[in-house]
């Protein structure tokens, strides 16, 4: 079974500066990005559709949140050091609520341009141009997003299921404009398209509070969903026959890194190299259920036998 990776050693191909797999996912996001955004801008321009330039400002602020990410991954797996004992993992937290801030930001400019078309709406031109770029950046964003996501699971990384999450947010939007691009087009009410982008701003709004609200509870050392403290104490368990019992659970995760600290009791003739080897068993199973995992384990003397211990 794997052991737990200690950072400050650690020989992986992130510690030697080699781009990583979250890396590279991350960069495949900022070119994917950089494109759509380039064909957004053209068809916002050509077709005057105030709902395609929202969806511009969307994916700038994808693109931001990619380079954030590109940066933070590389930056959380450098091993620890003397300024950083615990490693850098936190950095993906604080990208993560960064990121949020960024799209609270673009949310607030889009529904400013929209709620002042509504009042004037515009004539859409290009709109055959317009819902084809929508369809093709709802595509790409899929396919990228999708990809993010995998790598995000596999690396354990919050910086990428963040950005995975805006491109997901990014298709539903693609897609509401696309929809209502065709709508204007085929009843001739310019006034459905700031109405869309109203609507893919309070999409983005809502992204903005979920990345912001995790990524400020992992800065505060919350502990694990349930499901995961549940799986730790199904691991704990199954070593009881080496121990007599466990207590004082707790959990937190720094980026990529899992923290597990809990205290075991163990039978006090029990010698010190017996005591060591459930430890690290204990610290090797948890490591291969949550990839890079902080084990600390806390050895308490107790009673003979389990017997006692319920006396």
């Amino acid at each position: 079974m794997p052991e737990a990776r200690d950072p400050r050693t650690d020989t992986s191909k992130k510690a030697r500066g080699t781009l990583s797999a979250s890396s590279k996912a991350a960069l495949l996001s900022i070119v994917s990005n950089s494109s759509l955004i380039a064909f957004k801008i053209v068809a916002g321009i050509l077709s005057g559709s105030i709902s395609i330039i929202s969806e511009a400002i969307h994916s700038a602020t994808d693109l931001i949140a990619s380079m954030i990410a590109f940066f933070s991954v590389g930056r959380s797996s450098m091993p620890a050091d003397r300024e950083h004992p615990f490693g850098h993992g936190k950095i993906e937290n604080v990208s993560g609520v960064a990121e949020g801030v960024l799209i609270f930001v673009a949310a607030g400019f889009i529904l400013n341009e929209a709620l002042g078309k509504i009042t004037n709406p515009q004539p859409i031109e290009q709109a055959g141009l317009a819902i084809g770029v929508m369809l093709l950046s709802a595509l790409v964003n899929t396919l990228v997003s999708r990809r993010l996501y995998r790598v995000s699971v596999a690396e354990h990384s919050m910086a990428l299921e963040a950005d995975s999450l805006h491109l997901k947010t990014d298709v539903y939007a693609a897609l509401g404009v696309a929809f209502g691009l065709t709508l204007t087009l085929v009843t001739g009410w310019d006034i459905l398209d700031p109405i869309i982008a109203i609507v893919v701003a309070c999409l983005i709004v809502k992204e903005a509070y979920v990345l912001c609200k995790r990524g400020i509870s992992f800065l505060l050392d919350s502990k694990l969903p349930d499901a995961d403290e549940a799986k730790i104490i199904g691991i704990i368990e199954a070593h009881q026959n080496e121990i007599v019992d466990f207590h004082k659970l707790k959990t937190s995760r720094a980026g990529a890194m899992t923290n597990v600290d809990f205290h075991i009791t163990l039978d006090p003739s029990m010698t010190v190299e017996d005591a060591h080897a459930i430890v690290g068993e204990l610290k090797r199973d948890i490591a291969s259920a949550f990839g890079p995992t902080r084990v600390s384990v806390h050895i308490d003397p107790g009673p003979h036998t389990k017997e006692q211990a319920l006396r």
